[in-house]
């Protein structure tokens, strides 16, 4: 097989060797941080997730913003 050459950010660089286990290759990470992981079932995972709240909820009041839209 093949190779390909792949330019990421130093961020996702630094995340990916970071997920790494011993004796396992870059190449073998992704593998496994991606191996059969959808759209799909990151639609699932993502409906799980609480989405309605706001700022204001989340910093427990510490926030004092205007919601867009809503401006005098």
């Amino acid at each position: 097989m093949g190779t390909k050459h792949l330019r990421v950010d130093e961020d996702l660089h630094a995340y990916i060797k970071s997920e790494r286990r011993d004796g396992e290759t870059l190449n073998e990470t992704l593998k496994r941080l991606l191996d059969g992981y959808s759209l799909t079932q990151f639609a699932d995972d993502a409906a799980e997730l609480d989405l309605e709240f706001s700022v204001e909820e989340a910093t427990d009041g510490a926030v004092d913003a205007t919601p867009p839209g809503t401006e005098s």
